[in-house]
């Protein structure tokens, strides 16, 4: 029997392996190796750079877990911004608030759009199209230190800080200190946050570092199955805290927006999405550095 595989590194001594049941796209853009193929397990993965970004299996679980408790949080967000993003399911769980009037997405790499779009479509479900919607091919750093207008809501959606990705300077102090100034008064943000367990030490970094930077910040996490770990997010706010809210008050705001069709998210699981093992609440509290331009945080593969 003819197998192919692709192995995806967690550290040096740990990998992941994936049966290829067919070849979609391989092709190296400016910024990083591009991968799309169809597995036995995860259906139809976008491989960015040796790591999983999307499987059509189980996305959803990532990306209902990156949105929606931060757009919950915030009372009414009206205007979102998403930094990368590129394969359009953030995108495209911000758009069922019915309260966005504006989404930007800024994403350095349009071939990883482009790709997107024509080989896995179904990640995006048709928000290019949204009306509401508004695309910005460009460095997402560099947009935020030009940009003048105000988000309620910035989604920080962007490859793992690896040494040679394209990613590492926006999981950095003076990176979310332009995400701040980019938010309105009572304005939430969000950022993946790399492996609790194969990187948690830089998932603890980027807790610490955005708890130094943002008068809330709170880490969760969810099991994301195609990246083999339990996923960390870090979500930082100027007023507003996500473990205020209740089940009924998740509930309300849900349903007052028209939020459908979740397989993940619900008013009941909110609140446990914050609740860490306690291995992992130690590390994230006795965690003292912090990431910056000169010292930035790395996975370790």
């Amino acid at each position: 029997m003819n197998w192919r595989w692709i192995v995806e590194q967690q550290t040096e001594h740990t990998a992941v392996i994936h049966t290829v049941k067919r070849y979609i796209y391989s092709g190296r853009s400016k910024y990083q190796q591009i991968d799309i193929i169809e597995t036995e397990d995860y259906g139809v993965c976008l491989i960015l750079d040796g790591k999983v970004q999307s499987s059509t299996i189980d996305e959803f679980i990532y990306h209902e877990a990156l949105v929606h408790p931060p757009m919950v949080t915030h009372p009414s967000p009206k205007s979102v911004l998403i930094v990368g993003g590129g394969e359009g399911a953030t995108a495209r769980e911000v758009l069922k608030h019915s309260c966005v009037e504006r989404l930007v997405m800024v994403d350095l790499d349009e071939e990883v759009v482009k790709l997107s779009r024509t080989y896995i479509p179904q990640l995006s479900e048709g928000v290019f199209e949204d009306k509401r919607f508004n695309l910005v091919i460009g460095d997402g750093r560099a947009y935020l230190e030009k940009c003048r207008e105000r988000f309620d809501v910035i989604i920080v959606d962007v490859t793992d800080p690896l040494r040679e990705g394209p990613s590492y300077l926006l999981y950095t102090k003076q990176f979310y200190e332009l995400v701040k100034r980019a938010l309105n008064p009572e304005g939430v943000m969000v950022t993946q946050a790399t492996s609790t367990f194969y990187s948690s030490k830089s998932y603890c970094v980027i807790y610490n570092t955005l708890k130094n930077t943002f008068p809330v910040a709170r880490a969760y996490s969810a099991w994301v199955p195609s990246y083999n770990s339990l996923w960390g997010f870090v979500m930082a706010s100027l007023k507003h805290d996500p473990l205020s809210l209740s089940e009924h008050d998740v509930a309300q705001r849900l349903r007052q927006r028209g939020v459908t069709g979740l397989k993940f998210y619900t008013p009941d699981y909110h609140q446990a999405l914050f609740k860490m093992p306690l291995y992992v609440r130690k590390q994230l509290e006795e965690e003292k550095d912090i990431a910056t331009d000169d010292n930035p945080t790395f996975m370790p593969a």
